[in-house]
């Protein structure tokens, strides 16, 4: 190699590389290649989420009747008064013979007073109230309530006044609409199922007011050991705070 020579000129080149023909861009897919797959973050437990707290599982209706001491007393509660709203609304719908249907209602308010008043009543809230005749022939309410020792059921007791409160205003509004659509055939229907709920409503309402002035006139009835005049301020101050919330 002589010393004026270059470099570069005494190094052999590398192979040519080899040219690529055709444009990628334009190369028509395969009609079977496979689509890509895109991998989004989705929520699978929209639409069937499980219950992760104690407050979840226990709601809903099957939650409630588990919470319940007495889930067929307040089962029949409800379903003798929704049975005869039910029937009163869709009877127009399925039948014309009217006195069927008024004679079906009538029977399940009948059933739903006497189950209320003696069944539901003492076995859910521990309340019942009769009314009775002396020998004078003068009339009076008797009321009777459970030991203030043991109190009813949280789910019972709620679901019991739910019941008592909601349905009479539920035939309310149904005699509203009667009296705006003139019919006056459902009218006395309706009038006898508000007598029916509201009878139970104040009689129980009045049962439970002389439940609590008993149970505060058993507690604060000694005054705690404070001496008769102690006993009777502290009496006196339950009974009139009593009396406010309730009377």
């Amino acid at each position: 190699m002589s010393v004026s020579t270059p470099l570069l000129d005494t190094i052999e080149p590398d192979e040519p590389p080899v040219k690529l023909s055709g444009n990628i861009s334009s190369a028509k897919a395969s009609p079977n290649a496979r689509k890509p797959v895109v991998l989004t973050p989705t929520n699978r437990t929209q639409g069937s989420q499980m219950a992760t707290t104690q407050s979840d599982a226990e709601s809903g209706i099957a939650g409630i009747f588990r919470q319940s001491a007495h889930p067929m007393a307040l089962f029949f509660l409800y379903f003798f008064r929704i049975s005869a709203i039910t029937i009163y609304v869709i009877s127009g719908f399925l039948t014309d013979n009217y006195v069927l249907s008024t004679v079906m209602v009538v029977v399940l308010l009948a059933m739903d007073f006497w189950n209320c008043r003696n069944v539901s009543g003492r076995t859910l809230v521990g309340l019942r109230f009769w009314n009775q005749v002396d020998d004078d022939g003068e009339s009076y309410w008797v009321f009777e309530s459970r030991d203030p020792s043991r109190p009813a059921n949280s789910i019972d007791s709620k679901m019991f006044w739910i019941a008592l409160y909601v349905f009479p205003a539920l035939w309310t509004s149904l005699l509203v609409v009667s009296i705006l659509k003139l019919g006056l055939a459902f009218i006395p229907i309706v009038i006898l199922a508000l007598v029916f709920n509201l009878a139970n409503a104040i009689g129980f309402t009045y049962a439970d007011r002389d439940a609590k002035q008993r149970w505060a006139n058993s507690v604060v009835g000694g005054g705690w050991g404070l001496g008769s005049l102690g006993g009777q301020l502290i009496t006196g101050a339950v009974q009139k705070g009593v009396g406010r919330m309730f009377g």
